[in-house]
């Protein structure tokens, strides 16, 4: 089925020889034929964003029990492969979030099922852990990344480009085994699965537009009427660079934003003199655009203007956060479990809010962290120093004595 393949050359373990470049409908039709009855599958992409708001696809390399095959969407439409991601197998991934985004939109849906590596190790206390990582600390074998910074726009591609290629897929299937052995053997793999579940779930689109200014560095300095003029300027930019596909750079710079939020134009004029505009962004009508945001921006009431759950948490006190955060980092390493995974700071505020929102009301995570955190800020609970660690301890109600007490 696969012989009429063009075969890669060189080498890079036996899996590796026989990868296959993919480049007709009739050897995809093939491949995803073969792929429909196995049940799990490694998957990766190559892409390029550097000059487009969206990711496009230049790569996309599969592997499975007995080869891999390396598809090329510069010379065939790899819609049909949407047959396999939402078929019966598991789909290996590592660091998924952006291949999963660029699976959407070249294929038009995600796997069905997902194991992701990183997400999984991270519960064997592996914090963020790069695919290299893995592969030699659960596998004892070295992975190749020679050419991880190449161009794969470019055509033909070359024998160490496939090879680096195949390599990211060559280990997944083993990876998927290993781990989800030791999560089984720490009674884990239940917790694991649903956070990929999580992961598969989380919308692979961009966010809203008037969400994006949650991602400007200085969003937390932003105040009042501030917050407002970034959220429409943000919004602005977003919807510009969607329409064009062009990196929002290209438009306004944050530093550009945080600027206008702070010390508003009032005409173009002014717009020119804001520290990192350029003239040559402002035409075709940009500079109306803008203003015209900072105009509807500097109207929006509280309730309008859409705040993050970092500072959705700031009526809350500041000394709870920190103390719940410091339990969590230790639960953490009593865990050996990677902290972000655990929960992160947002969480915790967002457990705070009255309704509490967010992961940390259920699931496995309000047995382990959302529970002894209501406790804690309840006054059940409270945290000692024992040795060089912090522990939860039911609370006895009787006050300390200090010297000067009245």
């Amino acid at each position: 089925m696969m012989k009429s393949m063009q075969e890669i050359p060189g080498s890079y373990e036996q899996l590796m020889n026989e990868a296959r470049l993919v480049t007709s409908s009739d050897e995809l039709h093939a491949l995803v034929d073969r792929l429909k009855g196995e049940p799990c599958y490694g998957i990766d992409t190559e892409f390029h964003r550097e000059r487009t708001y969206y990711a496009h696809l230049a790569l996309l390399q599969v592997s499975w029990s007995e080869g891999i095959a390396i598809v090329d969407p510069l010379a065939v439409d790899i819609a049909p492969f949407a047959e396999v991601l939402e078929g019966d197998g598991v789909a290996i991934l590592h660091a998924a979030d952006q291949d999963l985004e660029v699976l959407e939109r070249a294929c038009g849906c995600v796997p069905r099922h997902l194991f992701e590596t990183q997400i999984a190790a991270g519960f064997l206390g592996f914090s963020s852990a790069s695919l290299l990582t893995l592969v030699e600390r659960l596998l004892a074998r070295k992975l190749e990344k020679g050419d991880q910074l190449t161009d794969w726009t470019r055509r033909p591609l070359t024998a160490a480009q496939l090879r680096y290629a195949a390599g990211d897929v060559a280990h997944l299937i083993d990876l998927y085994r290993v781990l989800t052995e030791k999560l089984v053997a720490r009674g884990r793999l239940d917790w694991a699965l649903n956070e990929c579940q999580i992961a598969l779930d989380r919308p692979h689109v961009p966010a809203p537009p008037e969400q994006i200014w949650w991602k400007l560095r200085q969003a937390r300095q932003l105040r009042g009427r501030d917050r407002g003029i970034a959220q429409e300027v943000v919004a602005w930019r977003e919807r510009r660079a969607r329409e064009t596909d062009q990196p929002v750079r290209f438009f306004v710079s944050d530093l550009a934003v945080a600027s206008i939020a702070h010390r508003p134009p009032k005409n173009r004029a002014e717009l020119e003199q804001v520290r990192s505009i350029e003239s040559r962004h402002l035409g075709g009508g940009a500079a109306e655009s803008i203003l015209e945001a900072i105009e509807r921006g500097s109207r929006l009431t509280e309730e309008e203007i859409l705040l993050p759950p970092g500072l959705q948490g700031e009526s809350i006190a500041k000394p709870a956060i920190a103390i719940a955060a410091a339990w969590v980092a230790e639960r953490a390493h009593q865990l050996d479990i990677d902290q972000a995974i655990l929960a992160t700071r947002a969480d915790i505020v967002a457990f705070l809010q009255d309704p509490p929102i967010g992961r940390l009301q259920s699931s496995w995570r309000n047995e382990l962290i959302g529970e002894p955190i209501r406790r804690l800020i309840a006054g059940d609970a409270s945290i000692v120093l024992s040795g060089n660690s912090l522990v939860l301890e039911e609370r006895s109600g009787v006050p300390f004595r200090l010297e000067g007490d009245p």
